[in-house]
């Protein structure tokens, strides 16, 4: 085995490794993986996952023990290009998603990618999610949005799905510092309701629910309703809501809720949209920069970024944020400052809330070595 591979045990945080082990070139061993199960080894969602970063490098080498219960990998180079991928239905797009776009910015050709399978489940953030609040923070350190695009072509609910997205990146040769601690005060609230193989009517029922929480806080609230139909709603009944608030400084909030999958309990309407309106004012309540959905997201590019400080204020650490950090020690040797938001007289009325944490780092200069300089 290689001088420079880290080896863990357990199946948790595994997307975390494999996307860290093919940003810093770092062969990783997983072993033990769900070893006591009475279904042992890697299930099909995270092969799924592995075949799909094997689509996006070029010489990976992967190698999984009979029983699956051990993985070894070897990263390749990323290019990027033109892809497909059917994502296994266990897990929503969004998890598959949140992969790719850690990796996107730094391969050899524009990453354009289709990904089929489930949209809108339970477990992992929607596609409408990933639009609406991580694709402006990855313009952030992009510096542009130019070819930056998330389409949703098809509706796939859980638990059959049959959904279609389209994501188009640019690649850059490096990425820029972040200097974000102020994220100013909520302008305005805007959603989607969506619905696929059930009446159109069930979206207004969710909106009228929300906006009936929403009311009391804000004048401007628009949600847009989404109702697909036919070949392009997928193959399962149900219906969701994501709400995202935005701020004066550019920061997205976001919250979403989804209707139970077809063959668990039935979902009301009214209560997924006072749901969503609450998850949504608790987020708004932790605060910071960027959201609970984006921590780890924001702190990858802030490590990856040029030499220089980046600093980005925060709300409470999410468990997977936690687990992030630790990683990228071990594979980057980053570690960084945390802080938490001293209150002073002067900026009291901007911290409302939950407290806030400051987290500062110095990029390490990764540069996409297939990019020439420009």
């Amino acid at each position: 085995m290689a001088k420079n591979t880290l080896t863990y045990e357990g199946c948790n945080y595994m997307r975390q490794r494999i996307i860290l082990a093919t940003l810093s070139g770092k062969s990783v061993k997983i072993k033990k993986i769900r070893a006591r199960d009475d279904d042992p080894g890697l299930k099909e969602f995270e092969a799924s996952f592995i075949r799909l970063v094997d689509k996006v490098t070029n010489g990976s080498k992967v190698v999984i023990s009979e029983t699956g219960t051990s993985l070894l990998y070897q990263p390749g180079i990323l290019i990027g290009g033109k892809i497909e991928h059917d994502c296994n239905p266990q897990r929503g797009i969004g998890y598959f998603l949140e992969g790719l776009i850690c990796l996107a910015p730094f391969t050899k050709t524009p990453l354009r990618a289709t990904l089929r399978g489930v949209t809108n489940d339970q477990t992992d953030p929607s596609v409408d999610l990933i639009k609406l609040s991580t694709l402006p923070v990855l313009k952030r350190f992009l510096g542009t949005d130019e070819f930056l695009e998330l389409k949703i072509l098809k509706r796939g609910a859980a638990p059959e799905g049959g959904g279609e997205i389209f994501f188009t990146c640019p690649c850059r040769q490096k990425l820029r510092p972040l200097q974000y601690t102020d994220p100013g005060k909520i302008k305005r609230i805007r959603g989607v309701a969506w619905s696929v193989r059930v009446s159109p009517v069930t979206n207004n029922r969710i909106i009228e629910s929300a906006r009936s929480i929403l009311n009391k806080f804000i004048p401007d609230i628009y949600i847009y309703t989404d109702h697909y139909k036919g070949s392009h709603s997928g193959k399962s009944p149900g219906y969701g809501l994501t709400l995202v608030a935005e701020t004066l400084n550019g920061t997205f909030l976001t919250a979403e809720v989804v209707s139970n999958p077809k063959g668990s309990g039935p979902s009301v309407p009214e209560d997924i949209g006072k749901n969503g309106a609450k998850l949504l004012l608790e987020e708004i309540y932790r605060g910071g920069c960027v959201d609970s959905n984006n921590q780890a997201l924001t702190a990858l590019f802030m490590v990856l970024g040029q030499q220089d400080v980046s600093k980005v204020q925060i709300g409470e650490l999410s468990p997977y944020m936690i687990q992030f950090l630790k990683h990228i020690r071990d594979f980057f040797q980053v570690m960084f400052k945390i802080e938490t938001e001293k209150k002073t007289e002067e900026n009291e009325d901007l911290q409302l809330g939950g407290d806030k944490l400051i987290l500062t780092c110095v990029g390490v200069g990764y540069a996409n070595v297939s990019k020439a300089i420009s």
